[in-house]
Formats: structure tokens, sequence, C-alpha cells
């Protein structure tokens, strides 16, 4: 994939084309959108992933006796249709090979459903889970459901004590020194480990033939490090003291921290009938809160329950119905709003542009969530991810958030809406979110604890929320937009965060985005918007990074795999979103020698553009890369057997956000017009 020729036009015709198609291209894109706005003015699009959504909800309905709910045919469909040809299910589109962990999720939702081993679907994923060395390799996760279904001995999971929510802060165990999804994790799964609760798959669906050596010669142990003496094995010996106790109920206050635990989770439900705005803390709620004894009538078991019933957390196409992992009408709303401001489509869509500000207004977080345990004194301000999230504000979506409003600060009609208020309590819950190092996570302030990644119970992907590169600079970018800049001590601190983590070869690493295109996209206009010198080697080397990896069609594409082989950063297919990144950090950078660059990802977006959108089915946003530490990591010798992953990701959560397709492509076309039009202006100039 050759950086393609500069393309730089001579010709004033072709210069006034590429206008031209710009221009209908945006027209198109926000006709596109005003058609999809909800009615209560915002934008959403569907969150995809992988099978454990569909696969984890079969049995789930299972565990709660509900095997006949008329949901499971649906889901059982879904999982069908994302079955590979070799037999698996994989983690994200186009990835190389299949997740061990998903296939025997899917694998064990299929025969719980009443499918026969013999049928050719279940044939081949039991084939390919013995290439790949059968449930030995399991995660965590995947064991606690074999455990719920009967398949696998409770005794052989890791022990999550409910204890532990009696650890002070300063306790390195303290539950809120876990990421903020972990957390509202952990605290069921607490439950359902001092329980274990059993409700058996019927004699002809049992999971005989994954046990091919007999469930008596299994070894039930967890995968060795190939690091010898490394706390991992403290804890693995730990966690047999804890089987040992809990079996010989040695276990003083057990009840009673069961009791505050449930507490907590009933506390935490969201007011949409979910927790934690995901789907892992919702669904084992429901399950923790039911083996308590809590009815399927009880309102809070049945509004969990009904929100898997609501079309905006599931949905069905054509017979097959798909859960979202999360919902994300605040991100995409203020991505759309960013969009239309970046193409001055404003007045042209003033109804549906005011709609949606009114309700993101409303739906400011006005709630002192769990980030007030570490960040004390603080006014609450700021905006969540989902619909009705009030105790997991995030940084990233309120940095956006702020940006879209600061150009709105000064109308009279919003100055009298409180728009004022609602961005000086954003402003000050933001810089007091930032961390010791300058950077900013997306939930918690310094929940960076390395030792809590050597739990058994953290093998799922990522137990800590350390600040990332493209956080930090979505909110610098944001403060810029207020008027603040590099002589703001937060400003320069954050700075001085970015210039740590910039790679060698003038990148940055994606933490929430796939990934070096992301976060480099992200630096770049944080750069421009907080005053710093973009003549500057270090910008230089990071647009030359950008200009180096543009494919031959014009377009940019970044593989999830780059987050297990550094060889893959910045390569991959093309795709939309991806295409505007790298135009969007070219065109903060402002370089004339990048024109030609410029022009032909424009020209590749302008002909890809079909019916006012784009098609993509690459996954390019990020949950989970799998490392563990929640940060960019040294792709050394022996990290994949380490972390049990390969460009595969099984230890990853990777989403498709499915408008991502369509407002960063708006975003990079709408500041290209502005960068057309200054290079027009000063050709004018230059001839007068």
């Amino acid at each position: 994939m050759e950086t393609p020729a500069p393309l730089i036009q001579t010709d004033p015709s072709a210069a006034g084309s590429l206008e031209d198609a710009l221009a209908e291209a945006i027209r198109d894109g926000f006709a596109w959108s005003a058609a999809r706005q909800h009615a209560d003015g915002y934008w959403v699009g569907r969150l995809q992933t992988n099978a454990c959504m569909e696969a984890e909800w079969v049995l789930a309905l299972h565990v709660l006796g509900l095997r006949d709910h008329p949901h499971v045919p649906g889901l059982v469909r879904a999982l069908l249709r994302g079955q590979r040809e070799d037999g698996s299910w994989a983690i994200y589109h186009g990835a190389p090979a299949g997740d061990i962990n998903a296939t025997v999720e899917a694998y064990a939702a299929l025969r719980c459903s009443g499918m026969a081993a013999s049928e050719p679907t279940l044939t081949r994923a039991r084939g390919w889970i013995a290439q790949r060395g059968g449930l030995r390799h399991i995660r965590v996760f995947t064991r606690y459901w074999l455990a719920l279904i009967g398949e696998w001995p409770w005794e052989k999971t890791p022990n999550i004590p409910p204890e532990v929510i009696r650890f002070p802060l300063w306790f390195p165990f303290s539950i809120y020194n876990f990421a903020s999804w972990a957390r509202a994790t952990l605290m069921p799964i607490a439950v359902l480990s001092a329980r274990r609760p059993v409700r058996p798959l019927p004699p002809e669906s049992r999971l005989d033939e994954l046990f091919p050596v007999g469930r008596g010669r299994f070894d039930y142990s967890l995968p060795k490090k190939i690091k010898p003496l490394t706390w991992e094995h403290f804890f693995m010996a730990a966690d047999k003291v804890l089987h040992w106790a809990q079996r010989r109920r040695l276990v003083p206050g057990r009840e009673a921290a069961v009791a505050r635990v449930l507490e907590w989770i009933i506390k935490h439900q969201d007011a949409d009938g979910a927790w934690g705005g995901i789907q892992p803390p919702w669904i084992y709620s429901l399950l923790a809160l039911h083996g308590e004894g809590y009815p399927l009538g009880h309102p809070v078991v049945a509004k969990g329950l009904a929100a898997l019933d609501d079309p905006r957390w599931s949905y069905e196409e054509d017979g097959a119905r798909s859960v979202q992992a999360s919902v994300s009408p605040v991100w995409d709303t203020v991505l759309t709003l960013l969009a239309m401001d970046d193409c001055d489509m404003r007045e042209a869509h003033r109804e549906a542009a005011d709609r949606a500000v009114e309700w993101l207004l409303d739906n400011e977080v006005r709630y002192p969530g769990d980030w007030s345990h570490k960040v004390r004194g603080v006014a609450p301000g700021g905006w969540a991810f989902e619909y009705a999230n009030q105790f997991y504000p995030d940084v990233d979506d309120t940095a956006v958030a702020l940006i879209v409003l600061s150009h709105l600060r000064d109308e009279p009609k919003w100055r009298a809406r409180g728009i004022r208020q609602a961005i000086d309590r954003a402003v000050g819950w933001v810089l007091a979110m930032q961390c010791s190092g300058g950077g900013w996570a997306a939930f918690d302030r310094d929940n960076d604890k390395p030792i809590l990644t050597r739990i058994p119970f953290s093998d799922f992907g990522e137990a800590l929320d350390p600040p990332s590169v493209d956080v930090t600079a979505h909110v610098l970018e944001a403060l810029g937009a207020l008027g603040y800049d590099r002589r703001h001590p937060a400003i320069a601190r954050g700075l001085a965060f970015l210039r740590r983590e910039q790679e060698e070869d003038g990148s940055w690493w994606g933490r929430w985005g796939v990934n070096y295109v992301y976060g480099t996209a992200a630096v770049l206009p944080a750069l421009k918007a907080v005053g710093a010198d973009m003549a500057a080697g270090f910008v230089g080397r990071a647009a030359d990074w950008v200009t180096s990896r543009q494919n031959a069609d014009g377009g940019w594409g970044e593989t999830c795999g780059s987050y297990m082989d550094r060889a893959l950063a910045g390569r991959g297919d093309s795709t939309a979103s991806q295409t505007a990144w790298a135009l969007m950090a070219l065109l903060a950078a402002g370089r004339p020698a990048d024109h030609g660059a410029v022009e032909a990802g424009l020209r590749f977006l302008t002909a890809r553009q079909r019916a006012g959108s784009w098609d993509e089915p690459e996954y390019t946003g990020t949950g989970f890369p799998g490392y563990g530490l929640g940060r960019h990591i040294e792709l050394q010798t022996g990290v994949a057997e380490n972390l049990g992953q390969s460009i595969e990701l099984s230890r990853g959560f990777m989403i498709n956000y499915n408008l991502y397709r369509h407002y960063f492509p708006l975003m990079a076309m709408g500041r290209a017009q502005a960068y057309l039009r200054r290079l027009e202006n000063r050709a004018v100039g230059e001839v007068k």
C-alpha cells in the first residue's frame, strides 16, 4: 500500500469540480442525517460487537427460567448468521481467525436452545474448538457462564468475595480502583461467586462432547503465564484459599457483605433498566438478583428484563435479534452536531440542530457518581455516553459536547437556557478529572494500579482506566475552543503527556479507536486548537507518518490487528471513517506539501458515498485492546503468549459504530472546504 503520487490540480476547473463534489456530498449527507434524527432530538447508530452478546442472553434466559422467551429464536438466528465458514465466531469483521471465547459461548447457547450436537453448524464449531486446544483456553467470563449452566465446576472459577465492597479507598483492591465497567461487573459476579447458582442444561443438551477426555480427567486450571514467580502465582494460591474457606463456611460476615453488594447493585440501576450502560453488569446483575430470590416480577428485575425489549438496546432484522453491548446516543449526537458546525450547515438545519442541543442540555449529568469517591468537592457536570447513565459520565463525551456548546454560548436563546452554567460545570468537572500524569482517562482519575490486572478475574480485557492520548487530546481541543491556550497549567500538563506518548515514527496510539490513525488524528487538531506550533518537528513527523500510510485508492485504513502487530499500524483496507481521521490530521497540520494527499483522500470519500452515506463493515471503534493494563504496551517477544491473544484479539473488544462512517467523513469534508477556501483566497491575494 504505497502513498499515491501528489495530485495537486493545476486546472482551475478540476479544482472547482472537487469543491462542487464536496458541496454535493455534504448536502446529501445532512439530508441523510435529518431523515434519521429521533423525535426527541438525538441521533444514535447501531453498535455492533460480537456473538457473545446474543449467546449470553440465550444462556441468561435459561438461567432465569425463561428458555421459552420469545426472543430466543431471534437470538439464535443472529448467532447462526455470524458463524464463519471455518465454524468459529470472531471478535471483529475481517479478523484473520476466530475467537475461542465467542465460539464456545455461541456453541453453548445453540446447544441450550435445543440444537443437537450432530448438526453441521455445531460439528464445524466443535472441530474448530478442538483445533484451538479446546476449553482449556477459555477466559474467566466464559468459565462463569459454563458454571451457571452446570458445565464447569464453580470451584474452578476465580473466586470474587463480596467482602471486597468493604475495602477502603486507600486499599489497592478497593472497587473504586477498578475501571468503571469492571467495577459494575465485579459486584454482581461477587454475589454469583459466593452463591454458586446452577441451572443445569437438560440432559440432551449437556456439553459432554466438549470434554473428549472426560470431565474427570479435564484440566480446569487457568493457563500458566510464561514468566515464573509473578503476582499471578500469588493470586492463584490466594484463590485456592478462598475456595477452601468458602467450602467450609469459614467466611464471617458473608451475609452482611452480600446484602451490601445487593444494595449497591440496586442503587446503580440505570433509568432505562440496564446497569453501567453496558451488557456485562446489566446481565450479571439480573442473574445475581434472581439468584438471591428476587422474583422476575420484582420492579428492579422486571425493569432490567424489559430493557431487552427496548428497541434502543436490541433490534430485529429479518428475524434475527441482535443485542447491543452499549448504546451511544450522546456520542453520536455531539459528533453529528460537530460535523454540522464543521460544514457550516447549522442554519440549513436549524430546527434539527436546536432540538439536538435541547436534548443534550436535558441530559446533562447532575448526580455525583462513582467518580466522586476519588474526586471530592467538585460539582457534578458533563455527559455520559448512553441514554441514562448518571453514575458514569465520561470525559470524552463531555469534551466533544463542550466543543459543540462553545459555538453557542453567546447566543441569547441558549444563554437563557443556561448553556454557560452547563459549560462551567462541565469544565470544572473535567479539570478536576485530570490524572496526576497530566492526561485524562475516560471515567475516573488515577485509576491505574497494575496489581489489579494480576488477579484472575481481570483476564477478560481491561480492568483499568488510565489516561489515554485520544481522550486527553479531545479535552485539550475542547479547552482550546473555549479560549484556553497552552499557558493554562492543565493544558501545559496535557501537552507534556501527549509529547511523552508519541511513538518514534511520529504517530500516537489510539485507546478508543482503531488505532494509530485514530490517536494521531485526535492529537493534531488538539495541538492546533490550543495554539501549539504546528511547524514544530514532532508535528511534521506525525503528518509524515499519516501520508506514508495512505493507500493507493486515496483512502486510509487500519486493521484491529494493529493492536497486536506493530507492522500493521496504519495498514488496512480503506474505510470512510479512518480516511476522515487521516484527513483531519493533515488539515490540522496545514502543510502545503500534503495538498495532494488531502485531495486524493477527499476524492476517495466523494466517490464512495452512496445515497448520502457510506458503507463500512470494518470495525474502527475500540472497547478493549485486550492488554489488561488499559494503556499502550510494548509488543515485545512473549507478550502474545502472556496475554493469550494474537491479532484475532481474544481478550479484546472491538466495535463497529454504525455512524462513524457518516459524521466523520462529513467533518473532514467540511474542514476541507474551509481549507480549499483559504488556498483560493491566498492565491487571489498573490495575484493582486
